[in-house]
Parts: structure tokens; sequence; C-alpha cells
């Protein structure tokens, strides 16, 4: 497909990288080698398993690789960069006196004010720079996620960094334990809010400025469900508060994500179903396109097939839930390139279809 309108610029890489630079000096002079090389790799732990769930909602219409790769370089540098430079200002201003006044302060509204910003300003330029890959909430929710699991990534370095200087084995184990296992998703439940909202705002088809009203109620959501779960472990009983609000606020999540997924289906399904009446695909085969059995399905047969043509099922999958999504762009009058991606699709599919069923 063109990939216009579909890539993250150049000079954003170019930006972070620069930026970059400057993070490695700073936990190298603040935290040292050492400490900072313990607490990365820890920190790839759960980056791994949110990677790992994201990779799982995102299967069978993946986003662009360099957009996925912007979205958590853009949380792990410049959005902690943007932090810690408000953070040094706050300090600067207000002081650091360590009372549970200021540390409540800082936990609680500082921090997810400047960061839920920080991060969301990402997905603003994700959506303002590559909105032909931007179609919808589901979309959202993986570049809001990977954003959240960037940032989580790089803050978890440093906690993990401290912690080991100052309580080797046994603090870094703990601080592993809370952060690591215990709350992998917070950073990227927070900021997926804010790509809901901006997927959302795309399918209706909002453009320019208009993105930016559900933008700031995306941030808003992000804000208050983190300074609630940041506030939920200084207020009270960490496990106990964990387990009855944290755990089931991960469920609700989770949940939606499955509402979001199963709604994307149904309208992969419709618009293939259009494809279908045309003769280009049979009704079993729309079955088969769309739906997570019928996907299951299609991938046994395909690998019965003499020379196991499971790579070529997954390439028909995929093309054809893009197709579903060119044709739901073209319909809605938001892409004026989504003719243009029905044709590609739709030749790579008869491609792979006629593939499929030579002998």
């Amino acid at each position: 497909m063109p990939t216009r309108g579909r890539t993250a610029s150049v000079w954003l890489f170019a930006l972070l990288a620069v930026v970059l630079v400057g993070l490695v000096g700073y936990f190298l002079t603040f935290l040292g080698a050492g400490a900072s090389i313990v607490g990365f790799v820890l920190a790839l732990v759960p980056f791994a398993v949110v990677l790992f769930a994201v990779r799982l909602i995102d299967r069978w219409e993946p986003e662009p690789r360099s957009l996925l790769v912007f979205a958590a370089a853009w949380g792990a540098i410049a959005s902690v960069a943007i932090a810690l430079l408000v953070d040094l200002g706050v300090g600067a201003l207000i002081g650091a006196d360590g009372s549970f006044a200021r540390d409540l302060f800082s936990s609680v509204v500082q921090a997810p004010v400047v960061e839920e910003v920080g991060k969301g300003l990402g997905l603003l330029l994700i959506i303002a720079t590559a909105r032909r890959a931007f179609d919808g909430p589901v979309d959202g929710v993986v570049y809001g996620a990977l954003v959240g699991a960037g940032f989580a990534l790089t803050e978890n370095v440093q906690y993990f960094a401290i912690s080991f200087i100052e309580g080797g084995v046994s603090e870094v184990s703990a601080t592993f334990f809370v952060r690591g296992i215990l709350s992998p998703f917070a950073h990227a439940m927070f900021t997926a809010v804010i790509g809901f909202a901006l997927g959302l705002a795309a399918r209706r088809g909002s453009r320019g400025t208009a993105i930016l009203g559900p933008w700031l109620l995306g941030l808003l959501g992000a804000i208050a469900l983190h300074a609630f779960w940041n506030g939920s472990a200084m207020l009270g009983d960490f496990f106990a508060l964990y387990l009855t609000l944290q755990v089931p606020l991960f469920v609700l999540f989770t949940l939606g994500v499955l509402a979001l997924k199963r709604e994307e289906s149904r309208l992969t399904h419709r618009r293939l179903g259009e494809y279908a009446e045309a003769g280009w695909f049979t009704p079993e085969e729309v079955d088969m396109l769309a739906t997570s059995a019928g996907r299951r399905r299609g991938l046994e047969w395909a690998r019965g097939l003499r020379g196991d043509r499971t790579p070529l099922m997954r390439e028909f999958i995929h093309d054809a839930t893009a197709l579903a999504a060119a044709r739901e762009r073209s319909l809605s009058g938001r892409d004026p390139r989504a003719q243009e991606d029905e044709r590609v699709l739709l030749q790579r599919t008869a491609a792979a279809r006629q593939a499929l069923l030579a002998l």
C-alpha cells in the first residue's frame, strides 16, 4: 500500500535520538552505569509483557512498524524527558522537603498531569503526521499502550536502579515485585484512554483542531485514572486497595479492549461481506477472515496443505483485514487515498487466495 501518511517522520526520530543522548547522560551521571544496567535489564521484563499483550490486540491488522517503534520510543524518551524537566522546575520553585503533603502532591497531582500530557503529545504527533494509520479506537489503544509501555520502561529503570543502590538485591526485588509483577500495565492503561478518544475522533472523521477536544477529554480521563491509581497506593493499605480497586479496574479495562475487538471484528465482517456480494469472496471465506474461530480454522486448514501454507494464510488474513479497514475509510470519506489502498489490497488478497487454492 502507499506509505504516505502511514509512517513516522525521520525528523521525529532524529529529535528522539538527540533527547536520548541527554537522557542516557542523566542516568549515567546520577545513577551510575552498573545500577542503570541492572535497572534496564529488570525493566525489560514488564515491557516485554506489555508488548506481547499489544501484539495480541494488534495481531491481524498490525499498524506500520515505524509508528509502533515511534510510539514506544516517544514514551521511553521524550515523555520521560518532559517529566524530568518539569520535576526539576517544580523542585526549584517549591522545593522538596520530604513531607507527606509534598509527596502526595507529587504523586497524585504533578505526576499524573505532567506524565500524561507528555505521553499524550506523542499520540497527537502520530495522528497529525500519520492520520491514515489511525483507523479507530483499537488503533488508538495500541498506540497509547505502547507510549505508556515505553514510559514505564524508562521509569522502571530509574526505580529499579535507585532500589539497587539503596538496598541491594532485597530492595530491588521488592520494587520489581510491585512494579514489574503487580502493575506492569498501569502506564499502558492510562495512556490507552487518550488513544481511545483519538481513535473515536479519527473514525468520525475529525480533522485539524477538531481532534483537540477528544484529545483533552482522553487526557482528563488518563489523568484521573493515573491519580486514582497513585492515590490508592498512598492513602491506604496498598495490597488491600490493589485487590479491591486496582485489579477490578484492570479487569474492566481488559473487558473494554475485548469489546472493542469484537466491534472491530463485526465491522470487518460487514465490509468484507460487501466484497462477497460483488464476488470477490465467498460467504464462508468472509467468516474465515473476519472471526477468531474462522481464522483458527483457516490456519489449521493451510497447515495441512502441501508445503504448509500457514504464512500465506496469515498474509491473506492480514490483507483482508486491512482491506476492510480501507473500505471503511473510503466510505466515510475521511481518507482520499483509501480507494487506492483498496485496489492494491484487492490485488494482493486475490493473489493470496489463488496461491492457497493452487494444487
